[in-house]
């Protein structure tokens, strides 16, 4: 036991050590409930952007929060560098032989980090990935089936398909000169053709869906 902190406190695997005590504080104080877990905020800076630009896109850490890589990276490069200087002084390699192979652990702890914390990125990124969330104005020039008797200026609901299959209800308007001609029914088609901010509505049109164009 004496041998293993001694190699823990030791160059290089000193380095990651410290570290590695840094993440364990930090994951720690997520346990007790005295860090905010940024990684389930799909809006926290933490978390990796959609287009991941720059170093972890290319070195393949793209779309798992950071916190998460950095705690593979260092446990990975801390077990290595231990395994590392425990064969290095069984060998019992001293001097400058010795300094350099030293530096050559350092190295090859970081990378062995690197490399597993790549292969702990690919199965990670599923778990963490976030759907953009569909937007009001998405609906805007789709199809809709109206659920209600009919569809008024001030009065209608509709429901529309979105591409995953799932279907929710909206709350739809048609102007004057179209429910004048009661053409939009329980069942009709219509088209949403605008977004009203401020009433939280859509605006549709009866539609041939058939002809594909308005009526």
């Amino acid at each position: 036991m004496g041998g293993l902190v001694d190699a823990a406190l030791g160059f290089p695997a000193v380095i990651f050590t410290f570290a590695l005590l840094v993440v364990l504080a930090y994951w720690v104080l997520v346990l007790v409930g005295g860090a905010a877990l940024d990684m389930l905020d799909g809006d926290a800076d933490v978390d990796v952007s959609p287009d991941d630009s720059g170093i972890l896109k290319s070195l393949g850490l793209e779309g798992v929060p950071l916190t998460i890589l950095l705690s593979l990276f260092v446990l990975a490069a801390w077990f290595a560098s231990i395994v590392g200087v425990v064969v290095l002084e069984s060998l019992g390699t001293g001097g400058l032989l010795g300094g350099l192979a030293l530096l050559v652990i350092l190295v090859g702890a970081a990378l062995i980090g690197l490399v597993v914390a790549r292969v702990g990125a690919a199965p990670l990124r599923r778990i963490f990935h976030h759907a953009a969330a569909p937007s009001r104005s998405d609906f805007v020039g789709k199809l809709c089936v109206v659920r209600t008797s009919t569809v008024a200026p001030d009065f209608g609901q509709a429901e529309i398909t979105s591409k995953d299959g799932s279907t929710a209800v909206i709350q739809v308007r048609q102007t004057a000169e179209h429910a004048a001609g009661g053409e939009l029914r329980s069942g009709s088609t219509a088209l949403i053709y605008d977004y009203d901010i401020d009433g939280e509505f859509f605006w549709v049109c009866p539609v041939d869906p058939s002809l594909g164009h308005y009526t």
